[in-house]
C-alpha cells in the first residue's frame, strides 16, 4: 500500500530518484504530467506553480524559503519569475545538487543558495524570509508541528506561507479511515488537524483551496504515462521501483474517487 514505509526507507527512495531525475525519459514524462522538467517530488503542476507565484507576490530583494525543495521545483521556477533570492532545504544531498546546478545554467535574476537542512530544525536567522513554500512536503514527515514551529521562527512579520498536503477527508469513519492511511502517503495521518497544528504553531490560516479535482486530472495523466513507459521505466528504474511507482498513482487514485483522501493549498501569516 501507499502508506507502508517507513522515513529511511522513505529518504534512501528519494535519494535514487533524484540520481535519475535528468534522464530523458523521466523529463519527458514529468512534462506531461505537470509541465515541468525539474524533477518533481510533489505533484504541483506548471498551472498551479503560476498561481502560487501570484499569491505569493515576490519581487527582486525579497527572499523566498523552499522547504522539501529536492531538485527546485517549484522554488527555482518562482525564484526565475520573479527575481528573489531563493534558498532550497532538504535532506538528501542528491537533489540539492542538481537544483544548484539547474540555477546556475538558468542565470538565475537572485541569488540561490542551498542548505542540507531537515524541515523541522531550519538553520536561519529569526525572521530571515518574506516568504516560505512546500509542496507536498508535510504529509512525508512524521512532525508536521516541529515543521511548522520551525518554518514560523525564520518567516518576517509580514511574511506569508503557502504549501500544498496530502491529507486524510474530515469526517471518516474509523473503518474509512484506515482506508485512506492505506491509499496515500506514508506520514499523511495526523493527530489533529491542520487547522489546529497551524494555530499551535503560531500560524493565522488565510485561506484553503481543495486541488482534490486538479490532482485526480494529474494523477490520471500521470497513471497513462506509467502504463504507456512501463517496458522503459522497468529498465531504467528496475521492476520493484516502476511497480511501486504504478500501485502508488493507482492508490490515490482510488483514494480519492472513494473520498477517502484530498490535495489542499493552505494560506497562512504569522499570527
Amino acid at each position: 500500500m501507499a502508506g507502508d514505509v517507513d522515513e529511511k526507507a522513505l529518504f534512501e527512495r528519494f535519494s535514487n530518484k533524484y540520481k535519475l531525475v535528468q534522464n530523458d525519459l523521466l523529463r519527458q514524462i514529468e512534462r506531461s504530467n505537470c509541465g515541468s522538467d525539474y524533477g518533481a517530488n510533489s505533484f504541483t503542476t506548471l498551472k498551479q506553480a503560476k498561481e502560487l507565484e501570484a499569491m505569493l507576490a515576490l519581487g527582486a530583494k525579497q527572499s523566498l524559503l523552499e522547504v522539501g525543495a529536492g531538485s527546485g521545483w517549484p522554488g527555482l521556477y518562482l525564484a526565475k519569475q520573479s527575481g528573489c533570492d531563493v534558498t532550497l532545504t532538504d535532506l538528501p544531498i542528491e537533489g540539492l545538487r542538481v537544483a544548484k546546478e539547474r540555477g546556475d545554467s538558468e542565470q538565475l535574476p537572485g541569488i540561490c543558495t542551498v542548505a542540507v537542512a531537515s524541515g523541522s530544525a531550519l538553520p536561519f536567522r529569526t525572521g530571515a524570509f518574506d516568504a516560505i513554500s512546500h509542496s507536498d512536503v508535510l504529509c512525508c514527515l512524521i512532525d508536521k508541528l516541529l515543521v511548522l514551529k520551525a518554518c514560523r521562527k525564520v518567516i518576517n512579520a509580514n511574511g506569508k506561507m503557502i504549501f500544498s498536503a496530502i491529507l486524510i477527508s474530515p469526517g471518516l469513519s474509523s473503518a474509512d479511515n484506515q482506508k485512506a492511511i492505506e491509499c496515500g502517503p506514508s506520514f499523511m495521518a495526523t493527530e489533529d488537524s491542520y487547522e489546529n497544528l497551524l494555530d499551535v504553531a503560531g500560524w493565522k490560516l488565510i485561506d484553503r483551496v481543495n486541488l482534490s479535482s486538479e490532482f485526480f486530472e494529474t494523477l490520471q495523466v500521470m497513471l497513462g504515462n506509467e502504463l504507456d513507459h512501463n517496458e522503459a521505466l522497468e529498465k531504467l528504474l528496475g521492476k520493484d521501483e516502476a511497480l511501486r511507482r504504478l500501485n502508488r498513482t493507482r492508490s490515490y487514485i482510488e483514494g480519492l474517487e472513494q473520498g477517502f483522501i484530498r490535495r489542499e493549498l493552505f494560506h497562512v501569516v504569522p499570527a
